[in-house]
């Protein structure tokens, strides 16, 4: 069995909400490593959260010899 489908809506508790931000992004910024290195592409990735926190990712850039 796998899980049941969530409706994709804001969460209105606001300490419920930062709580689902900060677990969502660290899956986010894990899915986008592994983009990056499975695809050799460079990414930046850019998060502000509710309160105005900013979280960044960004690859190394390519060494062409």
């Amino acid at each position: 069995m796998g899980r049941g489908k969530i409706a994709i809506k804001r969460i209105e508790n606001p300490t419920t909400r930062q709580v689902t931000f900060s677990k969502r992004r660290g899956g986010l910024l894990k899915k986008t490593h592994e983009l990056s290195v499975l695809c050799d592409a460079q990414i930046g990735l850019i998060i502000f959260s509710s309160t105005g926190k900013l979280c960044q990712y960004c690859t190394e850039p390519l060494r062409y010899l």
